[in-house]
């Protein structure tokens, strides 16, 4: 059934869209969505009553249908939420708005029409006390008329106007035994208001200790979540030590890349010098022969010349000269070849070294 009937004489004054929702009556403390989606939210006000009501539909469901009194109070509990509570229909609204400028706009007029059904009291209950007020002077005024005209006139003046006073002091005493019972309607009213209003208190006391202990809560959880930040950034400059460690290693191990390049440019170096050792060693066995071919010669050439004595004493002399020479030659010869040895040896180090060294990166 809808709130706002065709031909009620309600009008919307302000619309807006927002997310609904209801305080769980169990708990008094979580949110219930009554609405799946933002809705539209009004503001209507009843000529004929002179009332201001808030009212939301989502489809053919009422979830807000609730009537402004200058007692309630819109609360704005975050940027983009706010909430009031209505005790006539015993829960407490919130309403979730798309942005901060919205949920002031929506409290504003919450302001505005709290302040309009404010006036609105204020005005029909000085029309209730000018009422009772003229009820009574016109009930005093009557009797004292009477005692006049009873004490200044004669009898036949009694016996003329008797009739019609009466029946004016009766109209006068009807209308004073309603605005008497209006009075003692008005008076209930007015008590039923005020412990609506105090247990709308209580409860709005309840829901501040409530409020006051989820802050606790929340401020236990805050500081768990502060002591968590802390441990992951200690972790965070651990992890970042250990990165600059391996940056570090990361480097040695590019010098480390460079000095076996150095390496195997030298060991590049030893070989060609080792390849030219080894043509050099080559040429020997040919110094060699040579040398054997000499000798040959010389002895053939001694048989021949045993006649020839000087010339045997000058061959004798080459002889020995070129003995000379070959030893010398010999000599020479053995040294190379200690000293290849020694260099065949250096190098044959040379490449273990670099083979460890290749072996341990």
């Amino acid at each position: 059934i809808s709130p706002v009937p065709p031909y009620s004489r309600e009008q919307p004054i302000f619309t807006t869209r927002a997310h609904v929702f209801q305080i769980d009556p169990s708990t008094k403390k979580n949110w219930v969505p009554a609405s799946k989606q933002a809705v539209t939210v009004s503001y209507f006000y009843d000529s004929t009553r002179n009332s201001y009501r808030i009212i939301s539909v989502d489809g053919a469901k009422v979830i807000i249908n609730s009537t402004i009194t200058p007692n309630m109070t819109f609360t704005k509990t975050s940027q983009k939420f706010g909430q009031w509570a209505d005790s006539r229909a015993n829960t407490v609204f919130g309403l979730g708005f798309p942005s901060e400028q919205q949920l002031t706009k929506f409290a504003e007029k919450f302001q505005e029409v709290k302040e309009a059904a404010k006036l609105a009291r204020d005005r029909s209950q000085e029309k209730i006390e000018t009422s009772s007020n003229h009820s009574q002077e016109s009930g005093r005024e009557t009797p004292s008329s009477t005692r006049a005209s009873s004490v200044n006139g004669t009898d036949d003046e009694k016996a003329s106007h008797g009739g019609p006073a009466e029946a004016h002091l009766k109209s006068e005493n009807d209308k004073l035994k309603i605005a008497l019972a209006q009075s003692s309607s008005n008076v209930k009213k007015w008590e039923t208001e005020l412990q609506s209003l105090r247990e709308s208190n209580a409860r709005l006391s309840t829901a501040l200790q409530e409020s006051a202990a989820s802050i606790e809560h929340w401020k236990k959880q805050f500081s768990a979540c502060k002591e968590e930040n802390d441990q992951l950034r200690g972790k965070i400059e651990e992890l970042e030590e250990q990165c600059n460690e391996i940056n570090k290693e990361k480097e040695r191990n590019a010098q480390l890349s460079r000095r076996l390049q150095e390496l195997e440019t030298e060991l590049q170096d030893k070989e060609l010098e080792l390849e030219e050792l080894r043509k050099q060693g080559e040429i020997i066995p040919e110094l060699m022969s040579e040398c054997e071919s000499v000798s040959e010669q010389l002895q053939a050439a001694e048989k021949k010349n045993k006649d020839l004595e000087e010339k045997v004493r000058t061959l004798r002399t080459e002889v020995e000269e070129s003995k000379h020479r070959q030893s010398n030659l010999k000599t020479e010869l053995k040294n190379f070849l200690d000293v290849l040895d020694g260099k065949i040896d250096e190098l044959h180090d040379f490449r273990q070294g670099l083979s460890k060294l290749g072996v341990d990166n």
